[in-house]
């Protein structure tokens, strides 16, 4: 009953969420063809504005971005909205021309998801064991130099990253194509400079983790009753310690797989990145609320899955 209440809700968040952004995107200063390479004469903005439903009022403009309600031709009429939210089109875009929101959605989706599992899966391959190792081998130089690394990859972003990897293994050594998309080699560095940021968060998470459950009473008793340090690490301590990743990994995948502007933009990768901050630059109405809405949905999705990793790997953990 809990995930389905969760799931009823995320509806009219939604609805709220869609409401929100587009308000906002409406009272952002400037048209969506303000940046066009060649003014267009007041004639030509008035009818572009009428062709996109712009010059109607905020509350008529967002009714039929939801597909809810009519219009009366000058013979009196009804004439009901045609598409819309609730019909699951999110509208034309009014700078990609000829392209709708769904046509966006649907070419960089299919790009962004992967790069996004792909990042995702190298940031805990990198992060949980590292975090792990520091905090068994605390105060050693073990720990040391782990969590000098973990801290150096939260510290450097991917702007500086990716093209540093450019450099040596695409230029350098010829390990790896440079940019594009074109076949698994060309995903290797985009994830490795999309995920290295996370990693160090993630074995920050875990380090922490792990120091805090190592302290904790029923570890103190296993170690009592004579249990081997690797069965008791492994078996029992991870389980609690991993506890706080999980939570940081509901947002961090929703984030990853709706695209990296930076990273899209150095590797010349065809995903949601570009699109999601070219609509914010050019008041590109439907597209920002579209992808606003894209990623709400996957943020709403990854919790659910974060609270349902919960009672797996916390028995104590009960939702009503």
């Amino acid at each position: 009953m809990y995930f389905l209440r969760r799931l009823i809700i995320s509806v009219p968040m939604l609805v709220v969420i869609s409401f929100l952004s587009f308000g906002l995107a409406y009272i952002a200063p400037g048209s969506p063809f303000d940046r066009e390479r060649k003014p267009a004469s007041p004639e030509v903005e008035r009818n572009l504005a009428r062709k996109f439903h712009l010059d109607e009022p905020f509350w008529k403009q967002y009714l039929r971005y939801l597909g809810v309600g009519y219009d009366r031709d000058a013979n009196g009429i009804i004439h009901w909205f045609k598409g819309g939210l609730i019909r699951g089109d999110l509208g034309p875009s009014c700078i990609y021309r000829n392209h709708s929101v769904n046509d966006i959605i649907a070419q960089g989706l299919p790009v962004s998801m992967p790069l996004g599992f792909l990042a995702f899966g190298f940031a805990l391959v990198v992060g949980l064991p590292l975090g792990f190792i520091t905090a068994v081998e605390r105060g050693k130089w073990v720990d040391y130099v782990g969590s000098f690394i973990a801290i150096l990859a939260v510290c450097i972003p991917g702007l500086v990253v990716g093209p540093l990897l450019v450099i040596f293994f695409a230029i350098h050594f010829s390990w790896f194509p440079v940019a594009l998309w074109e076949s698994p080699w060309h995903a290797v560095l985009p994830m490795m400079a999309l995920g290295l940021y996370f990693a160090g968060r993630i074995a920050r998470l875990m380090r922490e983790g792990m120091l805090t459950v190592m302290k904790s009473e029923f570890i103190t008793a296993a170690r009592a009753k004579g249990m081997s340090e690797t069965t008791l690490l492994l078996k029992h301590a991870v389980r609690i310690a991993i506890l706080p990743v999980v939570s940081y990994s509901g947002p961090l995948l929703a984030d990853l797989l709706t695209g990296s502007f930076v990273i899209e933009n150095i590797f010349q990768i065809p995903g949601l990145g570009t699109p999601t901050v070219n609509s914010s630059l050019n008041k590109d109405y439907f597209v920002l609320v579209g992808l606003v809405l894209l990623y709400a949905a996957l943020l709403i999705a990854m919790n659910l899955l974060v609270d349902l990793a919960y009672m797996m790997l916390d028995r104590r953990v009960k939702y009503e």
